[in-house]
């Protein structure tokens, strides 16, 4: 009984299991959380979550399409539509990757901050040009 609870008190009982508890509930929390800023970015697009995210949470409930509450989220009939199209899946993805063309390809330096983007522009297509004369 002694030696239960000195275990109980010891170190790892004090910080190691709470530290273990904490950083995987905070990974499914996180995952929770992520998942459900992607269903708002599926059903109504990038900027409808750039305006809900800008505003408070009062003013952005009473937006239309808001949920208010957990038993108000219907969905509308037309997004459910527009959802089943726009479906893709992994394997869409890998065949899409399949078909491209990765083993030629160029390396273009992108403009400096203290460098006119349309200088470098113009000075590549002048490269370019004198390259395939």
């Amino acid at each position: 009984m002694e030696r239960l609870r000195k275990v109980w008190r010891g170190r790892t009982m004090t910080f190691g299991v709470p530290l273990l508890l904490y950083l995987v509930g905070g990974s499914f929390g996180l995952r929770e959380f992520a998942q459900i800023r992607y269903d708002v970015h599926k059903l109504h697009g990038k900027a409808f979550c750039l305006i809900l995210f800008q505003m408070d949470l009062d003013s952005a409930s009473r937006l239309p399409g808001v949920p208010t509450h957990p038993a108000n989220t219907k969905v509308d009939p037309a997004l459910k539509e527009k959802l089943k199209q726009n479906t893709v899946t992994l394997e869409s993805e890998y065949e899409k990757l399949q078909k491209s063309d990765l083993d030629n390809w160029e390396n273009i330096r992108g403009p400096r901050l203290w460098e006119d983007s349309r200088t470098v522009q113009k000075q590549r297509r002048e490269a370019v040009r004198l390259k395939t004369e």
